[in-house]
């Protein structure tokens, strides 16, 4: 979001941004204030995935979002997306791989590898962005019933079913093909191991590359109103990462609804 300004004449000082028409992705999905489709919810993904590569791969000091959700997620009067909300970021040194930190975020968001080790690294906002996917592609709620939607997404997709928990408008638009390659870059930024999930520049490529081959005849700035390689930054500027691509974590790896059903039940408990 743009700062615009901030009023001083009052006793705590007032920030003025920019006026946000259509509100947060949140509204549109789960409250159906404007239906989406799936091509817009891809050019909002994308926006927002190189929003938050640009934060942690293209400054000088990194910054930890902590907190992506849906909610967080604003849309202007072109639907161009805008991450929010930095309340509960982090700045990484550099050199540092992680920080030892309390807990915070939104549950069911939440990476299942920091809520176990309080270890903040810039894998855990790829881990919520993965639960962001899955609410694009399914318009289900982060947790439903005390379940959450990336135990759930994940499960129908080892279980071949991934059609069951998809938006059924979104399947009645036929791009079914590449609603799986979505869904499968989901699956991978969901994985309890974080060294195998891949890097938010990672995902923000993958998910411009889709949308430039769904539309062959389009320039990335049709669809990036903001500079696409500013936000990425140039590949020198990337960090190394070793990404697992064909399937889930090795022996002695949790299971998902394990890691789910014991962080719901360490969440009740205020642990």
């Amino acid at each position: 979001m743009k700062l615009l300004g901030c009023c001083l004449e009052t006793e705590v000082p007032i920030l003025v941004y920019e006026f946000i028409s259509h509100g947060t992705l949140h509204e549109h999905i789960h409250k159906k204030r404007t239906s989406l489709s799936f091509e817009l919810r891809m050019k909002i993904a994308a926006e927002a995935a190189g929003a938050l590569a640009h934060l942690h791969s293209s400054i000088s000091t990194p910054i930890i979002h902590r907190d992506v959700k849906a909610v967080n997620i604003l849309l202007d009067d072109k639907y161009t997306a805008k991450v929010s909300d930095f309340g509960a970021s982090r700045l990484v040194s550099s050199g540092e791989a992680g920080i030892q930190t309390v807990v915070l975020g939104t549950f069911g968001y939440l990476d299942p590898e920091y809520m176990q080790s309080n270890q903040l690294t810039e894998k855990s906002d790829v881990y919520s962005f993965g639960v962001l996917l899955a609410e694009l592609l399914t318009s289900k709620g982060a947790v439903s019933k005390d379940r959450c939607l990336a135990s759930i997404f994940v499960a129908s997709m080892k279980e071949d079913c991934l059609n069951q928990v998809l938006d059924d408008e979104i399947v009645n638009e036929g791009n079914i093909e590449t609603v799986k390659n979505v869904a499968k870059l989901a699956g991978r930024c969901l994985r309890v191991k974080g060294e195998e999930r891949p890097t938010m520049r990672e995902v923000a490529m993958e998910l411009e590359g889709m949308i430039m081959t769904k539309h062959p005849w389009g320039s990335a700035d049709h669809y990036f109103p903001e500079e696409t390689e500013h936000l990425l930054g140039s590949p020198n500027t990337s960090k190394d990462y070793s990404v697992n691509v064909d399937g889930g974590g090795g022996p002695g790896t949790a299971s998902w609804s394990s890691i789910c059903d014991m962080s719901m039940s360490s969440y009740a408990d205020g642990r």
